[in-house]
């Protein structure tokens, strides 16, 4: 939601006192922008990318658990690149928000993804039915 031109002065007006009488926490604060944090991590495990891939022939070469670590290395980066990848670009982090869902219901009426009943309900409807007698 954008901020009004009154709200956009009140902030312009905060910032600057906090400059003026906190310069050293401001700069501390300014440069805590977690898309630096999480930039910087896919930086680093795509060096660690490039180091494993460097130990897989090494290890073929020489010592084979060199080539394993090397892999290991290679799929550890790439998990880890991805998730602040995710993170850094806002994507979805597969939490969700309280009012979104309530006992793993949808807000739709009580109906899973699909729109019909869920497998439990099914799964209760058909026991109760031969519980009747009836199939």
């Amino acid at each position: 939601m954008p901020l009004s031109e009154h709200e956009q002065r009140q902030l312009e007006q905060i910032e600057q006192a906090l400059y003026a009488e906190h310069p050293r926490f401001a700069r501390a604060v300014r440069a805590a922008d977690p898309r630096v944090h999480y930039r910087r991590r896919v930086v680093y495990a795509a060096i660690l990318f490039v180091i494993g891939v460097a130990l897989l022939p090494v290890g073929v070469s020489t010592y084979i658990a060199i080539s394993v670590a090397g892999f290991v290395i290679m799929l550890g980066s790439c998990y880890w690149a991805a998730i602040s990848y995710r993170r850094m670009n806002g994507l979805a982090t597969g939490r969700m928000n309280a009012g979104d869902r309530r006992d793993g219901r949808s807000r739709r009426g009580g109906r899973g993804r699909r729109g019909g009943p869920g497998l439990s309900d099914r799964l209760e409807e058909r026991w109760r039915r031969r519980q009747e007698g009836g199939r």
